[in-house]
């Protein structure tokens, strides 16, 4: 196939699913990128995947693309993970969050990688990877920078709303090679501050939240402050309401 004529059917059996579990689009396609770059015939630099999603790939070879996603969903172990990333929501309206769910992802998330010597286009709203020519490892990054060009130029002029990600090696397995000290500490560091950001993230407050205004309230009512504490915040809210 040519550059700007790109076909749905694949030349190479792909690892490719349709997406089951609500707002799983970005773990879908990191997993489409990951198992498709595990082995020496795909990639000069194959991933190891593990033992978890390497019998998750065998399970489902020759699966189509619905069928793996339905059994993605069933992963225990990739459930918890995409999970694990989740926001705390102490209030849910059931009405709402219906709605939500049947408008789908509010972002979509496509893979793009090189298997076999071509460049697959890994999006789980199709029924197929879409093929876009040959490509190797070493050309993949050119080679893809036309795709993603073509494909932004397809939207309205203005759109800005798009975000390039891309799935790397971790460097500290490079920094351990090369016995790089510094860079090895300095990528642990991030990974603290990662695993901290998304504790809170996941952390429902409310509680403690909660706890804290008693002790002010009761603090301001020990000193018989309390109505003039709430008549100054009303007088300050109406003075933000008026800018």
């Amino acid at each position: 196939p040519n550059q700007t004529e790109p076909t749905t059917k694949p030349r190479q059996r792909t690892s490719s699913s349709r997406p089951k579990q609500s707002n799983a689009c970005g773990t879908q396609a990191i997993l489409s990128v990951i198992l498709n770059q595990d082995s020496p015939s795909s990639t000069p630099y194959p991933i190891d995947i593990g033992n978890e999603l390497r019998s998750f790939k065998d399970f489902t070879t020759g699966f189509p693309a619905d069928l793996r996603g339905e059994a993605l969903s069933n992963s225990e172990t990739v459930r918890t993970a995409h999970n694990a990333f989740a926001r705390a929501s102490p209030f849910v309206d059931e009405t709402v969050r219906t709605a939500r769910d049947e408008e789908g992802d509010v972002y979509h998330f496509i893979g793009y990688t090189a298997v076999n010597g071509t460049l697959y286009e890994l999006d789980g709203l199709q029924p197929y990877p879409i093929s876009h020519g040959e490509c190797d490892a070493e050309g993949f990054p050119e080679k893809v920078i036309g795709v993603l060009q073509r494909r932004i130029a397809r939207y309205p002029e203005g759109e800005t709303r798009f975000n390039l990600m891309a799935v790397v090696r971790d460097l500290r397995m490079r920094a351990r090679e090369i016995g790089d000290v510094e860079m090895l500490e300095r990528e642990e560091r991030k990974r603290r501050a990662w695993d901290w950001e998304n504790t809170l993230r996941r952390s429902n407050f409310v509680g403690f939240i909660g706890e804290v205004l008693k002790g002010v309230v009761g603090i301001k009512e020990k000193e018989g402050k309390f109505d003039e504490w709430v008549q100054k915040a009303k007088g300050e809210t109406e003075r933000r309401l008026r800018r």
